[in-house]
């Protein structure tokens, strides 16, 4: 039994073996079958398909990302750019002359040049050579006879090219691509530019002829569009062809992405910041050609995915408005239109939402064209704009002394710690004496007595604002000391940076340890007005008069609102937030609120309303008339490294409506004489954001206003 069942097994096992090689052999005829089939039977007609065949890729640039304003006006985008280029075809004379003529007759149709740099020119009734220079070189290289005349030459050229047009300008559309092959080169693999930019009627045209177009490709590439010329400069930056700097850089932030030599990446602004986003990924085109250079197909490999769109906060118009009043403004001051003139070139302003800390408006003068460096600016026009510093953006990155402005984080610091009350009155009655420092010899006085040989007398907070009493603030000093007084100044964003999505300095907040030698109370009060080592940027001002607005609640600045990808989906702010610490070398950081009392900032608001609203206040004469109730202050500040007294720093804070305040403006002109010579451009971004449809206001120059040197 058992001897009958191992041959069983054995059966079975051997009809498996046999199962399969039967079916090995199966497939093996039938590869050997296809084989024949393929390079006996058809082996001919495949081999023809094959030499007559020429795949390509191209890359698809993915393009790259819109910026808009808070209301989805575009400011920046993507549009595309048609080029034409021509591969070398396997095909005669007579054809590809035949659709040289047809592709430049559709250019010249539709207003496209060509590369053309033929040295014969036509006209209808004779030929010449553009330059006689180096004539006997050129006919020499082309084995044209010395004595040859252009038109001789030029037909000696047409039987080169084996043209056989009669219409003399058909030739010469002809000889243009044909000469530019000759000088250029070009072959299967690599293109000659036939045109660098085409009109979408021509692309349209040159596609629909494709099939009598040999070796011609319709390249289609995004070009960035600057729309709004100059406007928000400073803010959007620029593109520009990608430099070592910029692999280097990327590199260092573990950027992973490849880039080619021809890509355009962002250098400043926005435009650098957020450039992670708004660059897309490319795809990939597959062109089939047949071996005359006919397109037979294309496909798409890899699709390309376009950028994110950024939405900044700040609003178009009224950034326009800032701008162009700026720029008014600091004309007016120079040509001396607040009488005496004064050396003013540059300037910064500055909008917020106090509540949300949303960046409204924000510019430097001078400024810049952001879309010259697309392509490549000019030498002439960059060092233009250099020699102006235009490219330096004050608003940010220009630290200055703030002056009287500076003076609201005095009164709150000595209100908040009860060193003095809201009621309270100093009486200014000269110099500030100091008594601990018996090397120093002079003593501060306030900008008053300088002008009129006496004090102010008594005065509280209020009246200490409206005045801009500078004893008010020494004597404040004085009591709480320079370590409460820099405390509120970080506090309120003074000596860090706002949040904002761009590059911004942080400035100085005075401390004992700035200096090696002793920190007198003459410091303390110089520090108190603004002066001595105080530094901040008026993007950092504007933060400060924000938080006075709103309260004194702690804001972050910002200029972005969203990015939203191409898909439609938003980038969450959380994700945001990171990359821009990361990006920016900022850190993550949440300031505890004080509770300033209701008492302090309503102290604070008053005197402020009074700098602008009640007579004798520093910008009385300018919004006397005006329909919005305001808070303001003027200040000018002392720079440091000079002496003249038209080297001052003028300042304007404000914010609006007083009851209920939306908005805080910051105005900075470099020597711009006084503070509320600044004032007027708060009032014109406060009319277009507030849609007044007002007459333009003249100041009455005669009113009577007290205005301080230095304050």
């Amino acid at each position: 039994m058992r001897w009958l069942k191992q041959k069983s097994e054995l059966e079975k096992s051997n009809f498996r073996y046999n199962v399969l090689t039967a079916i090995v052999y199966l497939i093996g005829i039938i590869i050997l079958i296809r084989l024949f089939d393929l390079q006996i039977v058809n082996g001919a007609e495949y081999r023809e398909d094959s030499n007559t065949k020429l795949t390509r890729e191209a890359t698809i640039e993915a393009a790259r990302g819109s910026i808009l304003d808070r209301s989805g006006n575009i400011l920046v985008s993507t549009e595309m750019k048609f080029s034409l280029e021509m591969y070398k075809s396997k095909t005669d004379d007579a054809q590809l002359n035949d659709s040289i003529l047809l592709m430049t007759t559709i250019l010249e149709n539709n207003g496209n040049s060509y590369v053309d740099t033929f040295p014969i020119s036509i006209d209808p009734f004779e030929y010449h050579f553009d330059s006689e220079e180096e004539l006997q070189e050129w006919k020499e290289k082309y084995d044209i006879p010395e004595t040859a005349s252009a038109e001789e030459a030029f037909y000696l050229f047409r039987d080169k090219y084996n043209i056989n047009n009669e219409n003399p300008k058909e030739i010469r559309q002809i000889l243009a691509i044909r000469y530019a092959i000759t000088t250029i080169g070009y072959s299967t693999t690599r293109s000659i530019a036939i045109s660098e930019e085409i009109s979408r009627d021509a692309a349209v045209q040159l596609q629909e002829n494709s099939q009598n177009l040999t070796g011609v490709n319709i390249v289609v590439e995004p070009v960035r569009v600057y729309h709004q010329g100059e406007l928000a400069s400073h803010i959007i930056g620029y593109a520009s062809r990608i430099s070592k700097d910029n692999l280097d850089e990327f590199k260092a932030e573990g950027d992973t992405h490849e880039y080619d030599v021809d890509d355009k990446v962002g250098q400043t602004g926005i435009e650098k910041v957020f450039e992670n986003y708004l660059r897309g990924e490319d795809g990939i085109k597959q062109i089939d050609m047949s071996v005359d250079g006919t397109v037979t197909g294309e496909y798409t490999a890899q699709e390309a995915i376009g950028g994110a769109d950024v939405v900044l906060t700040i609003d178009a118009n009224l950034q326009r408005v800032a701008e162009d009043s700026l720029e008014r403004n600091i004309m007016k001051i120079r040509d001396g239109g607040f009488g005496e003139p004064y050396e003013a070139e540059t300037g910064a302003v500055v909008v917020t939402n106090v509540n949300t800390g949303e960046i409204l408006a924000m510019a430097s003068y001078p400024d810049y064209e952001v879309g010259l460096f697309y392509d490549g600016i000019s030498t002439s026009k960059y060092n233009e704009y250099r020699d102006v510093g235009a490219f330096y953006n004050r608003a940010a990155q220009g630290t200055y002394p703030p002056g009287s402005i500076y003076k609201m984080v005095t009164a709150i610091a000595g209100l908040e710690t009860g060193k003095v009350s809201v009621g309270e009155t100093i009486n200014d009655n000269g110099p500030f004496y100091v008594t601990d420092d018996p090397d120093y010899d002079q003593h501060p006085k306030c900008w008053y007595f300088n002008s009129y040989g006496r004090g102010h007398g008594r005065l509280n907070v209020v009246g200490a604002l409206m005045k801009s009493c500078n004893y008010y603030f020494y004597e404040v000093s004085n009591r709480i000391g320079v370590e409460t007084l820099g405390e509120f100044a970080k506090y309120f964003g003074f000596g860090k940076k706002t949040g904002i999505e761009i590059s911004e300095s942080v400035g100085i907040v005075p401390a004992r340890n700035l200096i090696e030698r002793y920190w007198s109370k003459a410091d303390t009060a110089s520090a108190s007005i603004g002066q001595g080592f105080d530094t901040a940027t008026p993007v950092q001002m504007a933060k400060y008069i924000s938080m006075v607005a709103n309260g004194g609640h702690p804001i972050d600045l910002t200029l972005v609102k969203s990015v939203i990808k191409s898909n439609g989906t938003q980038v969450s702010q959380d994700e945001l937030v990171a990359y821009e610490a990361k990006k920016l070398g900022r850190e993550i950081e949440k300031t505890e609120d004080k509770n300033i009392s209701e008492e302090t900032i309503n102290a604070i608001h008053e005197g402020m309303r009074s700098v602008a609203e009640e007579e004798g206040g520093t910008a009385y004469s300018v919004f006397k008339d005006f329909a919005i109730e305001l808070g303001g202050k003027t200040g000018s500040a002392e720079m440091t490294s000079v002496k003249a007294s038209k080297d001052v720093i003028a300042w304007f804070a404000g914010f609006a409506p007083y009851d209920n305040p939306e908005i805080a403006i910051v105005v900075m002109v470099e020597k711009g004489g006084h503070g509320y010579y600044t004032a007027e451009v708060v009032r014109d971004i406060m009319t277009e954001y507030f849609g007044m449809n007002v007459q333009e206001t003249n100041e009455d120059m005669s009113a009577s206003i007290e205005i301080e040197s230095f304050r």
